[in-house]
């Protein structure tokens, strides 16, 4: 099927292991029963177990890129049952969804949610998993500046806009630039 990716294990963990190949087993079954009912190729994403942070699970596609589903291992190994019923088949139909229909379709519009309740999945946007352990990561903000004011920007949008992404100010609708704003 495709490359997996494993997380750092620690030495002698069978648990993680055993989870992570029921995780690939649940996941290339669902595609391949989704691929069915909705009369297309199943897709052969890369399933990978190297998310961190609060997000449970994500789907990366788009055209010319490799399809993906990341897993979060952590919260893998400490929800293995809800994730598996609930996790798995969430992110299965974002691809599933994105095949069927593009990228027009909002993330958890009805496409996605009729995919879910086909397969008796609650068709809910977050996952309701303790993420106490896993929120390690700390917000970052970057100044930035307009014509008429200041402007914090998160880690993402930052990175974006190195990437050529370009935001506009709600108020003067002029480019955002980086770095405070040169004194008058």
């Amino acid at each position: 099927m495709s490359a997996q990716r494993t997380p750092p294990v620690e030495p002698g963990s069978d648990l993680i292991a055993d989870l992570i190949a029921k995780t690939i087993h649940r996941t290339q079954g669902l595609l391949a029963d989704g691929a069915r009912s909705l009369g297309i190729p199943t897709p052969c994403p890369e399933i990978r177990f190297d998310l961190r942070g609060l997000a449970a699970g994500q789907a990366r596609f788009g055209p010319g890129k490799l399809t993906q589903i990341r897993f979060n291992p952590l919260l893998l190994r400490e929800n293995p049952g809800e994730f598996i019923a609930q996790t798995v088949p969430h992110e299965c139909a974002h691809v599933l969804a994105y095949c069927r229909h593009g990228r027009g379709i909002r993330p958890h519009g009805p496409e996605w949610q009729a995919i879910m309740l086909r397969w008796g999945a609650q068709p809910e946007r977050c996952h309701r998993f303790d993420v106490s352990r896993s929120a390690t990561r700390r917000i970052r903000e970057f100044d930035y500046h307009c014509d008429c004011r200041e402007h914090r920007l998160s880690t993402i949008r930052h990175r974006r806009v190195l990437g050529g992404q370009i935001y506009l100010c709600r108020h003067c609708a002029r480019p955002l630039r980086p770095g405070t704003a040169p004194k008058r």
